[in-house]
């Protein structure tokens, strides 16, 4: 997208950065918290409409309720809702006839609904006791739906599911038998359940297990997109590791199977050893496009575009050059055209590649676009930046005429003051560029010198980009009168695969020489106050920030939020194996994988840490469990470092609950505010 374009689109959602005025205002907390939340674009087949899920939040009370709202593509026009109520209802998709056909709660546990074309007459499709999980597909003709559920492995019905889901309810010793891995991801255990793919007839009749046994499909890990019907109906694709129980867990070997939809036998598609995934078919049924991997055991893997020929089996790449990693795909209806979402230095394009192969086209560019749904004469898909949540937007398939479709947040987001993020780079380790963000507070004032936050992403193989984040929002942190550095050192995804690779096994390496570089660059920031410095992140980033604060002694204040401390004891408690193999080069026991412990891990350097530190763990945390905060907190109260903890009972990884999240960032705002105020104030 031009730059004059880009400013005519972002004019009309309001969210351009005028000259201040006194009217403008900071963005406080409940404006992220109350944001509304726009995902999952629905193009109807005629690509007349688009549907999308709209959330929205009870500032008071917390509680979140998600609902479709349709709007219309090629002409402007304001969005109106679709399906409504107090249950959740989300992932919309149409059915050939105009019908709508989605998930929600209203009833209770999730189940598919279908609707008319109005929104009206809603019906209940699905009974099953274990309630409907995303992805929701539906066959080209509108005969069936396809979807996930949890299932007992042992059981060969729906009725015996509900029986075992009813035992298991009923009985009053809460005991976890565990008998083999995997046994809990992310914020659950799932010690006795797998994923299955359950395909029904849209009339609620003929419901089918089509993946029954002990293994997950799709994985628990790789759902989105995991599923797919032929065009003809006859058979579905789906996702899954068959490298058996407890092998799975160290093993990336996704693969793409085909299976009747009338059932039967599945067949293995992919003989990749590395991860396949979210396959398409194209319209004639005679090849299947996926995502695939090229090294095994490393989920961070390039991500290229395969097709496979379903009768030979033979596979082409659509394209080696330039260095792009597909994160999702979608086909044009005429299966002419591939398109696909991949980072690029910092932000997420839409790109177009011919079916037989060719170079990428920028379609679609400006901040961080996902959710790709392509129609004959247009796509629509989502789009949000640093410093505007995500609206739906549509563009001409050309790449041409660029229009927000929705504008959720316009009325509150022309009332605040929000500085234009800006990007830069410094040579970091052997001279490679390291790309960073600054984000300025409001009513800035270059004369004046400012304290200054170092925003460290997780991952590690993620990436800061020019992307609205309801978890760890730059706007949100600026606006507590902070000039806030984001980098993108080794590690941060979109800058090329050779820039990703060069943090496994080196966490303490190149990955520090290049925050030290951006961390001395923003200290030198003409209005910034290098004697009030913070550092804060989480996850990874949380790692950094444990590591940075045993080696460094300019931080006044520093925030690790689930954060690594203690790579030995966190490598057999976390539930993604293949990771730690990968990333530290071997089994936790493996000679290589010790010395890179000894090497890297935050732990061993504690007693250095004097750096006034808040610490954040959460119970159901399973990926970075919760003793790894707990550990850190021990350390600095026996060094005698200010320091204090939260620990969030209900919380996983991320802090999603809206009171919680409330919560979250007033202690954190308290905290570097505290220790970041001016000498004497």
């Amino acid at each position: 997208m031009r730059r004059v374009g880009l400013l005519v689109v972002l004019s009309i959602c309001g969210i351009v950065a005028w000259p201040h005025a006194q009217t403008k205002r900071a963005m406080r907390i409940d404006d992220l918290i109350g944001a509304v939340r726009v995902s999952e674009p629905a193009l109807a087949g005629d690509g007349t409409r688009v549907a999308y899920t709209r959330t929205t939040t009870v500032l008071e009370t917390g509680k979140r309720n998600a609902d479709i709202w349709v709007a219309p593509v090629d002409v402007l026009g304001p969005p109106r809702p679709l399906i409504a109520g107090d249950g959740s209802d989300t992932t919309p998709h149409w059915l050939p006839d105009g019908r709508l056909a989605f998930i929600s709660t209203r009833g209770g546990a999730a189940q598919v609904y279908v609707a008319a074309a109005d929104g009206s007459v809603a019906r209940q499709v699905t009974h099953v006791a274990a309630g409907v999980q995303p992805p929701l597909v539906v066959s080209s003709d509108g005969r069936r739906l396809a979807f996930v559920s949890d299932v007992d492995p042992a059981c060969a019905d729906e009725a015996c599911n509900a029986r075992a889901i009813t035992a298991a309810s009923d009985d009053p010793v809460k005991v976890r038998e565990l008998t083999r891995l995997p046994y809990r991801h992310w914020d659950e255990w799932r010690e006795k359940v797998r994923h299955h793919v359950f395909v029904v007839d849209v009339d609620g009749t003929n419901l089918r297990d089509l993946t029954p046994g002990d293994f997950d499909a799709p994985p628990h890990f790789y759902e989105d997109g995991a599923i797919a019907f032929s065009a003809d109906g006859r058979d579905l694709a789906f996702v899954s590791n068959h490298d058996g129980p407890d092998r799975e867990m160290w093993s990336t070997n996704q693969d793409v199977f085909v299976v009747p939809v009338a059932g039967g036998a599945a067949k293995k598609l992919t003989p990749n050893a590395a991860a396949d995934v979210q396959p398409l078919f194209t319209p004639d049924g005679k090849s299947v496009v996926v995502r695939a991997q090229r090294r095994a055991g490393f989920e961070s893997d390039r991500w290229y575009i395969d097709v496979y020929d379903r009768a030979t089996g033979a596979k082409r790449t659509l394209f080696d050059a330039p260095d792009l990693s597909a994160e999702e795909i979608a086909l044009s209806p005429d299966g002419a055209t591939v398109w696909f979402v991949a980072q690029d230095h910092g932000r997420a394009n839409a790109y177009a590649v011919p079916i037989g192969g060719g170079t990428p086209r920028k379609i679609a560019s400006g901040g961080a676009v996902g959710g790709l749904q392509v129609g004959a004469r247009s796509a629509v898909y989502t789009m949000s930046t640093l410093i505007a949540p995500a609206d739906v937007y549509r563009v001409n398939v050309d790449g041409s005429s660029v229009q927000p479709v929705s504008r959720e947040n316009a009325s509150w987001l022309g009332q605040v003051d929000l500085a234009t993020p800006e990007s830069a780079t410094v040579p970091g380790a052997g001279g490679t560029p390291v790309q960073y963000w600054v984000l300025k507070p409001p009513a800035f004032d270059p004369s004046k010198k400012y304290p200054v936050v170092f925003y460290i992403h997780g991952g590690p193989q993620g990436a800061w980009e020019d992307a609205w984040s309801s978890r760890w929002n730059a706007a949100l942190w600026a606006a507590q009168g902070w000039v806030i550095v984001a980098p993108n050192p080794r590690g941060s995804t979109g800058f090329g695969q050779k820039f990703v690779d060069e943090i496994s096994q080196d966490w303490c390496g190149k990955v520090m020489t290049d925050l030290n570089a951006v961390i001395d660059a923003g200290l030198k920031l003409p209005y910034v106050d290098p004697a009030r410095a913070g550092i804060a992140g989480a996850s990874y980033g949380g790692y950094a920030v444990d590591w940075i604060i045993g080696h460094d002694t300019r931080f006044k204040a520093a925030v690790s939020h689930d954060g690594v401390f203690n790579l030995e004891s966190m490598a057999l408690a976390t539930e993604e194996l293949w990771f730690v193999d990968w990333e530290f080069g071997g089994a936790p026991w493996s000679a290589t994988a010790r010395q890179n412990f000894a090497r890297c891990s935050p732990h061993l350097s504690a007693d250095k840490i004097k750096t006034p530190t808040l610490v954040i763990t959460n119970e159901q945390d399973f990926r970075v469990p919760v003793d790894q905060g707990l550990q850190l907190f021990t350390a600095l109260r026996r060094n005698g470092t200010p320091s204090a903890a939260l620990v969030f009972e209900n919380e996983g990884h991320w802090v999603l609950g809206a009171l919680d999240s409330r919560r979250w960032h007033q202690r954190v705002f308290a905290w570097i505010a505290k220790h970041l105020a001016t000498p004497g104030s």
